[in-house]
């Protein structure tokens, strides 16, 4: 995920050309690109989304994750609504970034200023660092993570362990009791089986961003020659290897 902030918007539509000139050359491969702009009030506004990526739209991506925690509530403090901090900690598991990786890019794109926010794929960071940095760019980058498959292993296994006691407690208690615990363990196990179906359609999710990101690179190859060709292969093979 590479997010690179300018002060103005010309800056940021040469920085999307010059990222776009890369993925031609074979430097890296683009899967999807938007330009957005900071507003007073915090907000993120998509100036534009490029369609010629396998990624044709923000929205549902990792991309359009990054965007919305960028444009989402600053500090998210005691005030803040349980739906919303829910909405940010799973846009940030959706775009494959920590907390620390937010922070970082929020000290600098502050209101007024434009970014790219990209999703791509890169064996040196050099090209990409030189060209932004020349037109006065501060890149920030971070390797997609399974942040979200790490964390909803932690949350069934809690959910488990808490039924697994509850039973133990159901065993020993008076009659009077057993009904109330029993609810207890029924409630846990729709929020089991709720999280279980949540992954399970992400999954599914992932699996077809993954799929158009191979197809598209695959036609590429297609009219690709010499070191290019192999640059872009080698890709394909990362891309199915992180995914499975």
């Amino acid at each position: 995920m590479l997010v690179v902030v300018f002060d103005d918007e010309t800056k940021a539509y040469d920085g999307s050309s010059a990222l776009k000139e890369l993925d031609s050359e074979g430097s890296i491969s683009i899967h999807g690109i938007s330009v957005v702009k900071k507003n007073s009030d915090g907000s993120l506004v998509t100036e534009e989304v490029e369609g010629d990526f396998p990624i044709r739209t923000a929205a549902g991506t990792a991309i359009g994750a990054l965007i919305g925690v960028l444009g989402g509530p600053v500090g998210l403090g005691v005030g803040t609504a349980t739906g919303a901090l829910a909405g940010y900690i799973a846009d940030l598991h959706r775009a494959g970034v920590d907390a620390d990786y937010f922070d970082e890019v929020s000290t600098k794109l502050t209101p007024g200023k434009w970014a790219v926010v990209s999703d791509i794929s890169e064996e040196w960071e050099t090209p990409v660092d030189t060209k932004m940095e020349a037109l006065g760019g501060s890149v920030f980058r971070a390797t997609r993570q399974s942040v979200e498959k790490e964390q909803e292993a932690k949350e069934e296994a809690g959910l488990k362990a808490r039924m697994a006691n509850l039973k133990q407690e159901q065993a020993k208690a008076r009659q009077d009791q057993k009904a109330k615990i029993r609810a207890k363990i029924d409630s846990l196990h729709a929020k089991l089986e709720a999280k279980k179906q949540g992954a399970k359609e992400r999954s599914e999710q992932r699996k077809k961003e993954t799929d158009a990101k191979v197809h598209a690179l695959q036609e590429k190859a297609k009219e690709s020659r010499g070191n290019t060709k192999a640059k872009i292969q080698a890709r394909i093979a990362s891309l199915r290897e992180k995914h499975k």
